[in-house]
């Protein structure tokens, strides 16, 4: 596996596994019955629970962000020309909601990490999400952190209409990425807890 689709690899994990939206299951339909039909009450609808947003901050210390519950944690050891890399993700998907709130980091050998452009690590990180999950970028920028870490924002459209947005940072030898992925019709329901979601991710500068 190339470093290309290392970075990129939690973009088509989290849009095409189990773990992110899955679709409902159609109800089965009634049987035919030549009995009287009887009235009956209308279902009650559930009300959606609202999670319980809480400041969850990485075993290491190295960030913190808000979270809708204890986030889970995955790991995936992947095998690259430079050696074999630790991808760390931390996810979450609140019930009754088709939306999941991740990040995740990987850490670069030294000698990477130093002479590589932070903003090539961004583009091919882009370029292969874009690709590998079919979808259209909606828009990019240059962002950074509250500590001033470089960074990129990108928001794109897959061709069953989920949108993910996503902010990834360089620092200290690791790429961050901040993701949330969402159905076209829960994203412009949650637009304003998604903006939240990300503005709450926060790096810790090592000294």
């Amino acid at each position: 596996m190339t470093m290309r689709v290392v970075i990129s690899f939690i973009a088509a994990t989290f849009l095409y596994s189990g773990y992110v939206l899955a679709a409902p299951r159609p109800s089965k339909p009634v049987a035919s019955s030549d009995k009287p039909a009887v009235t009956q009450k209308k279902p009650t609808v559930p009300k959606v629970v609202q999670p319980k947003w809480k400041l969850f901050t990485v075993p290491d210390g190295s960030f913190s962000v808000l979270m809708p519950g204890t986030p889970k944690k995955l790991t995936q050891v992947q095998k690259t020309h430079m050696g074999k890399i630790d991808l760390h993700i931390y996810f979450a998907e609140p019930p009754q909601q088709q939306v999941a709130y991740l990040v995740t980091y990987n850490e670069f050998p030294y000698s990477y990490a130093q002479m590589t452009d932070p903003q090539e690590i961004f583009n091919d990180a882009q370029s292969v999400a874009l690709k590998t999950t079919k979808s259209n970028l909606v828009y990019q920028r240059n962002i950074r952190s509250s500590n001033y870490h470089v960074g990129k924002e990108i928001k794109y459209v897959n061709s069953i209409g989920k949108v993910t947005r996503t902010r990834m940072f360089f620092a200290n030898g690791r790429l961050y990425q901040v993701t949330a992925i969402a159905s076209k019709k829960q994203y412009k329901t949650l637009s304003k807890t998604i903006e939240g979601f990300l503005d709450s991710f926060q790096l810790v500068v090592k000294k």
